[in-house]
């Protein structure tokens, strides 16, 4: 078994996966509360989270699983991108354990563990496909043509899909996660409310820097009351707008790519009205679409692992 941990963001996490791609165990403790009276991540404070909860969650995964040490063949862990304060605690807590146990580490990349999610048990999904991995810190359209094959066919210019989406929460004075709050409130709103433009840039690549401008000048023209009686609107337009550039470039890609399959992945990938607008798109299962480390142990299938006591020199990095 691999045992995967994971912890780029504010969510510990650990879990146990076979070789077949089998959960076994997947724990996630999330610090969403600890951050939500500062309207978003703290990196500082998550660091400090990380180093409490680390070794709770991995005690907690193999005893969800009945499994011990013995039986973790070799450890995963993120090595990036994300905040390197808390990365840094997950890529420790790995060193450790397979350091004690002379187990081979396996360094996993962030992003290819959101489109590993896929690969998962009880319904994997094969190469080749579309896939549009849309999160807190990345939008990108990845063309997959093998576990190990991908290309990169688009990506942001400025904010990142779930970025726009916490952005924009905060300026309609809704919680943390943004994207939950939005898109809890924009149930209730008219999507045609508001025309929020939707960037045109060139190939395939993305822009939300203008689309969260728009927000905050059409919440800056309206009073406290009336904002109260249109924010419902607001978010459901503003959520339409992300929607609906997600949803056009992918169709586009997949087209250029000659991929008759799309998926999707990512924090983002939850959002009901971004599944609604491509229902043929295979998406992770919700649990797998927010940070986890089931996700992290998959992609560690098709990385190769670091043998003892090399691994020991990693380091973590922030960015690609």
């Amino acid at each position: 078994m691999i045992l995967g941990i994971e912890t780029s963001c504010d969510e510990t996490a650990a879990a146990l996966v076979t070789e077949e791609g089998e959960i076994r165990a997947s724990v996630v403790a999330s610090q969403a509360e600890l951050h939500a009276r500062y309207g978003g991540v703290v990196p500082e404070v998550a660091s400090r989270r990380h180093l409490e909860l680390v070794t709770p969650v991995i005690r907690e995964t193999l005893g969800v699983a009945g499994a011990t040490l013995d039986d973790v063949d070799r450890i995963a862990v993120t090595q990036g991108p994300g905040l390197i304060g808390a990365l840094l605690v997950g890529l420790a807590a790995a060193k450790a354990l397979a350091w004690s146990r002379r187990l081979p580490l396996v360094p996993v990349d962030h992003l290819d563990g959101h489109v590993a999610s896929l690969y998962l048990q009880p319904e994997p999904l094969e190469p080749p496909f579309l896939c549009l991995l849309a999160s807190g810190g990345h939008t990108m359209l990845l063309d997959v043509r093998s576990h190990t094959e991908r290309e990169l066919l688009g990506t942001t210019l400025d904010d990142a899909a779930g970025e726009a989406f916490d952005k924009g929460a905060r300026l309609l004075g809704l919680g943390y996660p943004g994207g939950r709050e939005i898109d809890r409130l924009a149930q209730d709103g008219d999507p045609a409310a508001y025309a929020f433009p939707v960037a045109r840039v060139p190939g395939l690549d993305f822009s939300f820097s203008g689309l969260k401008t728009a927000l905050l000048y059409a919440v800056r023209d309206l009073g406290e009351e009336e904002l109260a009686e249109r924010r419902a609107d607001l978010a459901a337009s503003y959520q339409h707008a992300i929607v609906r550039a997600l949803v056009e470039r992918t169709q586009e890609a997949a087209r250029q790519a000659g991929r008759d399959r799309i998926a999707i992945v990512g924090g983002v990938a939850a959002n009901s009205e971004l599944r609604a607008s491509l229902p043929a798109a295979i998406a992770a299962p919700l649990s797998l679409c927010t940070d986890n480390a089931a996700m992290i142990a998959s992609a560690a299938r098709w990385t190769e692992p670091v043998a003892y006591p090399r691994y020991l020199a990693l380091d973590a990095y922030a960015s690609r």
